[in-house]
């Protein structure tokens, strides 16, 4: 490859796109949206927040230090990352508290690059951290729901046309930021019911010795505000 063409290559990435119209806009708000509310619908799409659950709790351990060893994602939406490293401190607290914040941050972010006109970064960026997150994958579900969603990001990205690469990131963020909502209001029944006595939460609780009510509070304080935060940056088209 020449030198002309990686650069076309680059501009072709980190480049700006333009702004789909507000009705796109709020056509793909309805559309994610559409998937986060009805049961049945989020019983399957639920599988795609569980990728960036535990993608977040792996990502996190990296980062703070710790040896990442393996990540599996159920049928039943639940998923599990393991790390080693010291069982107290920073690291395990930011790696434990990393779950239920990283979809909504994610989406987040996701909203700024969009903001900006980075579209096709955008799906390049999330196919990267995809096939990066299938490395350490150990069960066939988990394999093959990352690798269902991987091909769909490779596949928008590189065959489909300007609006559809538009229309389609704009409905990933969009389900990050609203479906990033709904799993910490599902958690808080749980525990509400006598259940999920080893949740995230409740880690963070052992932990901290902070009750896991304020963890709560805060998985509630992320979502909502990076929802609200992304939709507004999303809507200034």
């Amino acid at each position: 490859m020449d030198t002309t063409s990686l650069a076309d290559v680059w501009n072709e990435v980190f480049g700006s796109q333009p702004d789909p119209d507000l009705w796109v806009v709020i056509a793909t708000a309805v559309a994610a949206l559409a998937a986060v509310v009805p049961p049945t619908v989020w019983r399957l799409s639920r599988n795609a927040i569980t990728i960036a659950h535990e993608g977040g709790h792996g990502l996190v351990a990296l980062l703070t230090g710790r040896t990442l060893t393996a990540i599996r994602l159920h049928s039943d939406t639940s998923g599990l990352t393991v790390s080693r490293g010291k069982p107290t401190g920073l690291g395990m607290i930011l790696t434990a508290a990393a779950g239920y914040t990283a979809p909504p941050l994610l989406g987040l972010g996701g909203a700024a690059l969009l903001a900006a006109g980075h579209i096709t970064a955008l799906l390049w960026l999330a196919t990267v951290l995809l096939v990066a997150m299938l490395v350490m994958i150990r069960n066939a579900y988990g394999a093959v729901t990352v690798l269902l969603t991987g091909g769909t990001f490779v596949v928008v990205s590189w065959l489909a046309g300007p609006q559809v690469q538009a229309a389609f990131a704009y409905v990933v963020v969009w389900f990050l930021l609203l479906g990033g909502v709904r799993p910490a209001f599902e958690l808080q029944a749980k525990r509400r019911r006598g259940g999920a006595g080893d949740s995230d939460a409740d880690q963070l609780a052992r932990l901290t010795h902070a009750p896991a009510g304020m963890w709560l509070f805060l998985f509630h304080a992320v979502s909502v505000c990076s929802l609200v935060g992304g939709g507004r940056w999303l809507l200034e088209v």
